[in-house]
């Protein structure tokens, strides 16, 4: 699973989502993308589950990138424990992603495979998604 190295706090707030993303939502080094098309918190390990059925449905040809990182920690408190005596110990990592924002990118394979590939691994994250190509410059 993805998480960071060293971080400079260990608790973050949450935060609001919302808003656009407008860095990092063109398909920048593959063909084809997968856009995100709300707001929400994809969890490192499904970042992992979604490359993992990428991977597989392609049979490892071509080339992918991973366009987001996960690296605002969420805490948790223990199960059963009463109201207040602070916040939680951090329990895993996650990347904020707002709409337009691509996710994964591929290339060196077919459009067909790659659309198979991008719904296979939707079904893995907690966002909708989209299939987008690169636009001809």
């Amino acid at each position: 699973m993805l998480s960071p190295k060293k971080v400079k706090y260990r608790k973050q707030q949450k935060g609001r989502m919302k808003g656009l993303s407008y860095c990092g939502s063109t398909v920048n080094f593959g063909e084809f993308g997968m856009q995100a098309i709300e707001c929400g918190a994809i969890s490192s390990k499904e970042i992992e589950a979604a490359r993992v059925a990428m991977n597989r449905h392609v049979k490892r040809g071509g080339k992918m990138w991973i366009r987001v990182f996960p690296d605002k920690p969420f805490t948790k408190k223990p199960a059963e424990v009463r109201m207040g005596k602070g916040k939680g110990s951090p329990e895993g990592w996650v990347a904020i992603v707002r709409p337009g924002k691509i996710l994964y990118e591929m290339v060196g394979v077919p459009e067909k495979m790659a659309r198979e590939a991008f719904r296979l691994a939707s079904h893995k994250l907690s966002v909708k998604t989209r299939f987008v190509k690169r636009s001809s410059m």
